[in-house]
């Protein structure tokens, strides 16, 4: 870590011009004074938000130089900064950023460093996607909590807001100081491949509750909430990072349903709202997609809600963006619509030279671009960028997986579990007469750096509660012969607990030989609870929503009777021989007080 004397000659020219008060638009000259000093370059670098690979800012490994060398032209995140002058990074686990939260707090050192050292030198906003359940950048031993789906199903706005506090405080001690949630999208398509359990539900008002509660939390330890993807991506069957989806939806239902989370959010003073790779010929009939939308961005967004904090794009590199227009073009139309930070594009030299020469022809103004980075340099004082750049690593010992933490995300996982069938009232399981369990079913990989699999955790935890359990992972797609092996490891189980994650055929058949065995079947569904439709013939049921482990931690406890189940559901399941019927609606949920 620097040291505090570095640290304020790092920063002395820009805090010495910029006494940063935190309040709304109260420092908009001092801002602009420092927009007028900026050549244009610098400029159209604060617009856009870059993934840079390597767990140091300046000495990442050669493996990491070369990918940066290949994507991005530049060795390091330093190089990339003194080139392109960023303005904010984004960090994932796959570009190896995130090892452990001292390594990314001394990370975000090294690049507000190599930032603040420039010309002009200014904060780099550091974000990430930290959702928790299936979607997060970091993982252990930093606390994480239930998904969204989860969150919903337990219904309580001060565990959201709580998970927002924690999980704020521990990302600002690392140095990220923008996080890319909540999912303010209203799941009401069953079949939708990539919201389903990042959404809270399927009721937008309980949405909406939820999403100003997080924000809330988060904004209150001082990192900028994100309130993704408008205006909706609730309702899609295609996944934006692979096709162009479209939203059929009408205006008047937009606004009934969609809308309404938004529409909290803001009340709520997001600091961000990100956009959607999305068709949705209601709101906007060009065929565009949102992001690249001007009706869509300045029309309803700023114009009709009111909004004037910071739109981020989603990323620039998924295909629902890049169909219809070239790489080059997808940035300039995305600042014409009205967008302030450009995400992660295919190729910084591509996009970062595009917007310049659309400034330099005349087809964007450089009044224009000042409009963006305002909102951006107002985002970055209120978050204390200017003032406390750095973080250290006393902050990161103090904050971050404490066991007051993790003991809260404990908690409110306990409050999540959802009892949907419990027939003969199998549950809670007794060690006395159910004391061997065989634990099988899917094993995805690890959603968010816990320790998983998900068969080996719920085994564990299971064992810890006083059962013998065995773990036999059986995979999303077990064969005819690993059904057999299962089927056979049965017959020596006081009860068999099995994962179901989006169920297939093939973990269907595996599910329902085990029932055929006559030992009792406790099935959780570790991912979307719609799967318990397609298994009528399964004694007991539970939706845990995802395969964390302190989901899974949680659904083990009320397994063994430690927890009542006291989640409900937040979306319908429907019948899988009739979808147009409901089969257990919002709300539903069993207990064992029956």
């Amino acid at each position: 870590m620097p040291s505090r004397r570095t640290v304020l000659a790092a920063t002395a020219g820009v805090a010495a011009s910029l006494a940063i008060s935190g309040t709304a638009h109260a420092n908009d000259k001092k801002l602009r004074s420092l927009i007028s000093r900026m050549t244009l370059e610098e400029k159209v670098g604060q617009l856009f938000v870059m993934r840079v690979y390597g767990h140091s800012a300046t000495a990442p490994d050669q493996a990491d130089i070369d990918a940066n060398l290949k994507e991005i032209g530049v060795r390091t995140a330093a190089e990339m900064i003194a080139r392109y002058r960023v303005g904010g990074i984004i960090y994932f686990t796959w570009a190896h950023n995130t090892r452990d939260p001292h390594q990314i707090a001394d990370l975000s050192n090294g690049i507000q460093k190599a930032s603040l050292r420039q010309p002009r030198g200014l904060p780099v906003l550091i974000s990430t996607d930290q959702e928790h359940g299936i979607v997060c950048r970091v993982g252990e031993p930093a606390t994480l909590f239930p998904g969204a789906m989860a969150i919903g199903a337990g219904g309580s706005r001060k565990d959201a807001r709580t998970l927002g506090r924690i999980a704020g405080q521990e990302l600002r001690a690392i140095g990220i100081r923008q996080n890319y949630s909540p999912v303010a999208d209203v799941n009401v398509n069953p079949a939708n491949p990539v919201i389903g359990v990042r959404s809270f539900g399927s009721e937008a008002g309980a949405v909406a509750g939820l999403v100003a509660a997080e924000v809330a939390g988060y904004q209150g330890a001082g990192v900028a909430a994100t309130a993704k993807h408008f205006p909706g991506h609730g309702d899609t069957a295609v996944d934006s990072h692979y096709g162009f989806p479209v939203i059929t939806h009408s205006r008047e239902l937009w606004e009934k349903l969609d809308a309404v989370p938004f529409r909290s959010a803001i009340r709520a003073g997001i600091d961000s709202i990100m956009t959607a790779h999305i068709q949705f010929p209601a709101l906007d009939a060009s065929g565009d997609p949102a992001t690249l939308s001007h009706p869509i961005l300045t029309g309803i967004l700023r114009g009709e809600l009111g909004y004037d904090g910071v739109v981020v794009t989603d990323s620039l590199g998924m295909e629902g963006v890049r169909t219809k227009y070239g790489d080059d073009r997808v940035p300039v139309l995305a600042l014409k619509a009205g967008v302030d930070q450009l995400l992660n594009p295919p190729s910084l030299d591509v996009a970062w030279n595009a917007v310049l020469k659309a400034v330099q022809g005349g087809e964007l103004t450089e009044a224009r671009l000042d409009e963006s980075i305002l909102r951006i340099l107002r985002l970055k004082a209120r978050r204390g960028l200017f003032e406390e750049p750095y973080v250290s690593h006393g902050g990161v010992t103090r904050t971050v997986g404490t066991p007051a933490h993790l003991a809260a995300a404990d908690r409110i996982a306990e409050r999540t579990t959802t009892l949907l069938v419990d027939e003969r009232r199998l549950l809670p399981l007794d060690r006395r007469t159910h004391g061997k369990l065989l634990v099988v079913g899917a094993d995805p990989a690890s959603p968010s750096g816990t320790t998983g699999p998900p068969t080996g955790v719920l085994a564990a935890a299971l064992t810890e509660l006083g059962f013998t359990a065995t773990a036999l992972p059986t995979g999303t797609a077990p064969s005819a012969a690993t059904v057999a092996q299962a089927v056979a490891a049965a017959q020596d189980a006081d009860a068999v607990i099995v994962g179901t994650y989006n169920i297939t055929a093939a973990q269907k058949a595996l599910v329902e030989q085990l029932v055929a065995t006559g030992r009792p079947v406790v099935a959780v569904a570790i991912r979307n609870p719609y799967d318990v439709a397609q298994l009528p013939t399964v004694p007991a049921y539970l939706a845990a929503y995802s395969w964390t482990d302190v989901e899974l931690r949680a659904a083990a406890r009320v397994i063994a009777g430690q927890a009542a189940p006291r989640g409900r559901l937040p979306v319908p399941v429907q019948r899988a021989d009739d979808p147009a019927k409901v089969l257990y609606p919002v709300g539903y949920g069993l207990s064992y007080g029956r």
